[in-house]
């Protein structure tokens, strides 16, 4: 397998985060215990329990105290970030859930329209509730995950429409949204719906103390799950193009010609181009020349991309060639691989480079 070794790399890293040698770095430090068991003296008390998952790793991203919990219709498996899977792969894996009778949604936390479908969903399922026998006036949903999932970001769309839905006027409270995971340090409750009432309750990202599977470790720093200080922006690059490499999905941007002069364009047009396209990227000039170089490295290549040896040259070559696209000057020294690597990051996590799903179902028992 071409990315084993970035792979080991990756997981032992995080290997000795966990064991405290670079405990400061933000793994499982003694806010993270205490959120831990915060949370789970909560969970039982919840109406419903949405897992919050990300969808690019439907099986990685899942949390560790509910595996202590059978499946219920109190509990939601929540496929968030949506928008950067694999559209096939999320309803493949939504049906894999119904098949072991886990209730599960797929949705995008960025997309009113989706979180209004997705708010109609839970209140649907708050009045079967209520059919049963529940009396209780509010009904509570908690949101659980591990980090950068988007619980925030859920619970803050939730809420606005929610707001919006039963004309409620008044500050809008909110809970923080950040980029960076471990940002949520306390629970927090926002309403979400009138008539009967209806609380989310937003708690901290919380990890197991160890993560043993490498492959799991690599996915969920991949998708910003994990610190990129714990492992290193220049190795997860690496991982990220070989999975980029060793997918199809680079064919879409032969179209991308490179004699196509918008993309040497100046920095002057390229301003222009992104007040031209303020909300569609897929028209950013960067974008469409790291495409570009991405489409040309590959398809010229003529070495093995299963061999290891072979996936490092294609790769050094691709991250030589993406300098000029992202506007890195070569003259940087270390800082200029450092620039190139966040950068790429950046535009796989925010679904320029295409929707992956990272996991595979798991193999059929016999």
């Amino acid at each position: 397998m071409a990315g084993a070794t970035l792979m080991r790399k990756i997981g032992t890293a995080i290997k000795e985060a966990a064991t405290g040698s670079r405990i400061s770095s933000g793994w499982y430090d003694p806010h993270m215990a205490a959120a831990s068991r915060a949370v789970a003296e909560r969970i039982p008390l919840a109406d419903f329990v949405l897992e919050v998952r990300d969808a690019r790793v439907p099986m990685s991203s899942e949390y560790e105290i509910m595996k202590n919990y059978p499946p219920s219709s109190k509990r939601i498996i929540v496929l968030n970030k949506a928008d950067l899977a694999d559209r096939s792969q999320t309803e493949v894996w939504t049906r894999y859930f119904e098949d072991h009778n886990c209730i599960s949604y797929g949705v995008n936390s960025h997309n009113k329209e989706n979180i209004r479908e997705f708010l109609n969903f839970l209140q649907a399922r708050v009045r079967e509730l209520k059919k049963s026998g529940h009396s209780s006036h509010a009904t509570t949903m908690m949101l659980v995950g591990i980090p950068n999932v988007g619980k925030s970001a859920l619970a803050n769309s939730l809420h606005q429409i929610g707001r919006i839905s039963a004309a409620e006027k008044g500050k809008l409270k909110h809970t923080i949204v950040s980029s960076q995971p471990g940002e949520t340090k306390n629970i927090s409750s926002l309403k979400i719906a009138s008539h009967p009432n209806i609380y989310v309750l937003d708690t901290p990202g919380i990890f197991p103390p160890k993560i043993h599977n490498i492959e799991v470790c690599s996915k969920l720093a991949l998708t910003g799950a994990i610190r990129d200080i714990l492992v290193g922006e220049h190795v997860i690059v690496q991982y990220l193009l070989t999975i980029v490499n060793s997918s199809d999905k680079y064919k879409k941007w032969a179209n991308l010609s490179a004699t196509d002069s918008s993309l040497e364009c100046s920095n002057s047009n390229l301003e222009k181009q992104k007040r031209r396209y303020p909300s569609d990227h897929t028209q950013d000039i960067i974008v469409n020349g790291v495409r570009r170089i991405l489409f040309e490295t590959i398809s010229s290549f003529d070495g093995n991309l299963e061999d290891e040896k072979d996936m490092g040259i294609l790769i050094e070559t691709q991250l030589h060639a993406l300098h000029k696209a992202l506007h890195v000057p070569m003259d940087l020294c270390n800082d200029a691989s450092i620039k190139v690597a966040s950068k790429l990051l950046n535009l796989y996590r925010t679904g320029r480079l295409g929707c992956y799903t990272l996991d595979s179902l798991p193999p059929v028992k016999t």
